[in-house]
């Protein structure tokens, strides 16, 4: 017999879910059938699978060592981790190393919030990737905060995705009641997400852009469409701060969160991205890499504007965090400012 007691980060859950993360390779019929005999049983009572967990609670299956090692299970105080999860740790470390020691805007005991640079991935494309979501664990893993055994049952990750060239603030749950909150926020838009961003032309009003996004996967590009029979619903409210010899600084409030959304929608108002190769335009975008070096869209998650909270996220209440533009931004309005000042030829 084997006694798990629930710990905070695993409280907030049904049952079933977590025993399918206890033990990986169990399917879930097997589990509800344990449940059905009594051979995993919730506080010394029989359940069903569908009771949340509670800090303090107490698991006990009622199974061979064998049997919970065959399925993936981790016996309690058993030092020696598989070799496939010894291999994830690992990888957890070398992340951090990889990605070294990225800027925290934010950090309270539930929640991390990071300055992304462009050309770092917030979430894996492919196996082999290391990406902000294995920093953050190795992160943790370093300051002493989560351990390997924790591991197996909850583990941190990012809570909104920023495209790879897309730097700025990314919100990370260290824990999971920080995950549930923040998951909570972004999807009732209380949680309000300000970007900046070059684009070409003069934007001269502020405004906003809606529409239906509809996702090929085969050419990983998104269409706008103005009819709600397909994708799904997009929205940006934006406005222009600063106006250049062919090109607007703007801000833009994400009131929706889809993957290219900022960059599908200004292309499609006639102001494609600065740097921007899949939605935007070449020879515009050439010259900038001529004259700066520009390589990828200057989007930058520039703000974040959290509602009124309470309790354990208290320190959060009404807070509005700015991570700083990146340098490229920076040298772009002081050469553009300059040129537009002393008649710099286009060419």
């Amino acid at each position: 017999m084997v006694e798990l007691c629930i710990k905070e980060n695993e409280a907030g859950q049904r049952l079933d879910k977590y025993l399918q993360k206890y033990m990986k390779e169990a399917e879930k019929n097997f589990l509800y059938k344990m449940l059905r005999k009594k051979n995993i049983v919730l506080n010394g009572k029989k359940a069903e699978g569908n009771e949340k967990l509670c800090t303090g609670d107490a698991v006990k299956l009622f199974l061979s060592d064998e049997t919970i090692e065959k399925f993936g299970g981790r016996l309690p105080g058993k030092q020696c981790a598989g070799r496939q999860e010894q291999g994830k740790t690992e990888e957890y470390g070398r992340a951090y190393k990889r990605l070294g020691e990225l800027k925290v805007i934010f950090e309270n005991r539930h929640v991390l919030i990071v300055h992304k640079p462009a050309g770092i991935l917030a979430q894996k494309a492919e196996p082999g990737d290391l990406s902000l979501n294995e920093w953050l664990v190795g992160y943790l893993l370093e300051k002493g905060e989560v351990t390997a055994e924790e591991l197996h049952t909850f583990r941190p990750s990012v809570c909104n995705r920023l495209d790879r060239n897309t730097s700025g603030m990314v919100i990370c749950g260290k824990t999971l009641p920080g995950s549930q909150c923040m998951g909570r926020l972004l999807k009732d838009r209380s949680l309000h997400k300000y970007y900046r961003l070059y684009v070409k032309g003069r934007v001269e009003k502020a405004s906003f852009s809606e529409g239906y996004l509809v996702k090929d996967g085969r050419t990983n590009k998104a269409r706008l469409v103005r009819q709600g029979e397909e994708g799904a619903y997009i929205r940006t409210d934006y406005r222009p701060l600063k106006h250049f010899r062919d090109m607007t600084l703007v801000e833009a409030e994400l009131v929706t969160g889809k993957p290219h959304q900022l960059r599908l929608q200004f292309s499609g108002l006639g102001h494609p991205l600065l740097g921007d190769y899949k939605y935007g335009e070449k020879d515009f975008n050439d010259k900038y890499r001529k004259r700066y070096g520009v390589r990828n869209q200057l989007l930058h998650a520039y703000r974040l504007e959290f509602p009124v909270m309470e309790g354990d996220f208290r320190d959060l209440s009404g807070l509005t965090l700015v991570d700083r533009e990146p340098e490229m931004f920076r040298r772009i309005e002081e050469g553009e400012s300059e040129g537009w000042q002393h008649g710099i030829p286009e060419g």
